[in-house]
This record gives structure tokens, sequence and C-alpha cells, in this order.
């Protein structure tokens, strides 16, 4: 075949590939989307998903079905949305946890932050300070000297998280550094796991978001709340004082969004009917509901451009806390 033909017939099949990828991104979707859930059912994550897949299948067209993939501070999952294809089919549903952080503390972690785009966000979560039950501390100044007197006996506080450069890793090792006292890490795969070990009083503390569960543990004498790191006190938790009512963690204030993220070079088209979708997922009442009673704050509504910007802004905001702390893979 003469090479003028066969260069003529290559750019004819790519051209055709191209109007037919660019055809089914416009019909996006025409079969089920996957929920990339980093962490193992039972924990926040996870119920944080069945909660928007079926009000977002009905709004989609096209079923929701959830996957759950834990492991490596949710490096795992992250993975495997980027070696998929850039389809749409395939969602995350992260935070700053798994994107952001867990690069900066896991060598092994070969992608950036900016592999991703946010869609949408979805949630707000208040945080709080979780103590095993037969901790002798209640609120943060005590928490303080409890921590100072057990590192100078040689037997630091053990603080869990959902693994190497989470977020609740970063918080961890914030609050060791803001209180001057060695603290010993003890990494999950996810918030299930470190809430029963918790609970089994294998592990001091845990600063974590928290809902009805934490709720119900507290209630149940299997863990305390010391404190939430938010400025006023919270409606779960409303017997809980603020880091702020304390002289020793005033400062220490936090809390953590979620979202739905995809490819950065996944087609503008798909992306856009993924953010529609989910915006009106944000007005389901069930889903409002049901989110309220975790203890979560539903995401305002955001236009695409402001839901990259804002991911952008998080990126810049958790990398300097990170480089703050000096964290590490330790």
């Amino acid at each position: 075949m003469p090479l003028a033909r066969r260069h003529l017939l290559q750019f004819a099949a790519a051209h055709l590939a191209a109007l037919a990828f660019g055809a089914a991104a416009q019909n996006f979707p025409t079969k089920p989307v996957t929920l990339m859930v980093p962490y193992p059912a039972g924990g926040l994550s996870d119920n944080i998903a069945r909660r928007v897949n079926v009000p977002l299948a009905s709004a989609l067209g096209q079923p929701a079905i959830i996957e759950n993939l834990g492991g490596a501070s949710g490096s795992i999952a992250a993975q495997k949305v980027l070696h998929a294809p850039s389809d749409g089919y395939m969602v995350y549903q992260g935070s700053p946890n798994e994107l952001i952080l867990a690069p900066l503390a896991i060598p092994s972690i070969k992608y950036k932050p900016e592999d991703f785009r946010q869609v949408h966000r979805i949630a707000l979560a208040p945080m709080a300070i979780f103590a095993r039950a037969g901790l002798a501390v209640s609120n943060g100044d005590e928490l303080a000297a409890h921590a100072a007197k057990m590192a100078k006996e040689g037997k630091p506080l053990t603080y869990a998280s959902v693994g190497v450069g989470s977020f609740y890793h970063l918080l961890g090792a914030k609050l060791s550094k803001d209180l001057g006292v060695v603290m010993t890490h003890v990494p999950y795969k996810g918030a299930a796991d470190a809430f029963r070990d918790l609970a089994g009083e294998q592990v001091d503390i845990f600063i974590t978001p928290y809902g009805l569960a934490q709720t119900e543990f507290i209630k149940q004498g299997k863990m305390k709340a010391v404190a939430v790191l938010t400025p006023q006190r919270q409606r779960l938790l409303p017997d809980t004082p603020s880091t702020t009512e304390s002289k020793a963690l005033k400062s220490f204030t936090a809390e953590i969004g979620t979202g739905y993220f995809v490819k950065r070079d996944t087609p503008e088209a798909i992306v856009q009917a993924l953010h529609k979708g989910l915006q009106k997922v944000l007005t389901d009442t069930q889903l409002r509901a049901g989110l309220f009673a975790m203890g979560q704050e539903t995401s305002p509504a955001q236009t695409l451009a402001e839901a990259d910007q804002a991911y952008k802004q998080e990126i810049a905001h958790y990398q300097a806390i990170a480089r703050q702390i000096g964290l590490n893979t330790q």
C-alpha cells in the first residue's frame, strides 16, 4: 500500500474515532457510573456515597454503583480511577486526604493533585477529637496536660488516622507539634477500623469527622468526645466544648469537605453532565436530611469554575500546612 494512502487511512480512522468519542461524550451516560469510595464499607465516606448514589442515578438516568477500595490513604482507589479511561464512568469520591496529602507522605504514590479535577463538592464535615472511654480527659486543656505527662513518662499518647498522609494524620501531627509533645501515629485503612479500636481501648485519640453513629457510641460509654474543632459547639455534640474554649488548643480548628472528582483530561461535555447531575443531587430533600443526620452540612451549589478554583486553593492550603509540620512517611 502506498505510504500516502496509508497515512490517509490512518488519519480517517483517527478522525472517525474522535467523532465517535465526541458523540459518546454528548450522549453521556449510556451505562452505569461507578462512584469509587477510597475506604471500606461502613465508614463515613461510604455512608455519604450511599446517600448520593440513588438521587445521582435518577439525575443521570443510569445506575450509580458504589465500589469500596480502601488502603494506602485512599491512593489505591485514586490510582484505579487514573488508570481507567477518561470517559466519566469512574468518579472518585474524595477529599484533601487522598488527593493532596497522600502524595506528599507516601513516596510510592506517583500521581499529583493536579491529575484530578473537582466536579462538585457534596458535603462539609465538622470534626472532633474523640478519646477512648478510659482516657482521663474531658476537654482540650486536660488533653494537653495528659499528653505532656504521658510523653514525659515515655508513654506517649497514640492517635489514629485513616492512613499515612491523610488529613487525620496531618491533624494528629499538628496537635503534637502545637502542644510540643511526642505522640505516636497509628494508621488504619478507614474510619470504621479506627473507631473500632478506639472503642476497644487500643488507641488513645482519633481526630475525625463524626455523625450519629459516634454520638451513639458516646451514649453507650464506648468513647468520649473531648472537643469539637469548630469555633462554636455543634448540634450533635452540644455538651462537648469547642477547642476555642481551651487555652492550649484555642487555634486548633478544622473542617473537611467531600467532593467528586474525575481525571483532569475528561472531556468537558462529560464533566458538565456529571456537574449538572450533582447539582440536582444537592437539591434532593432526602439527601440533605441524610447528610444532616450524619452531622454533615450540604455543600452550597458551585459552578464548574468555582469547584475547580476551590480545589486549587485547597491544594495550596494543605501543602503549606504539610510543609509547616514537616509531614513525612513516619
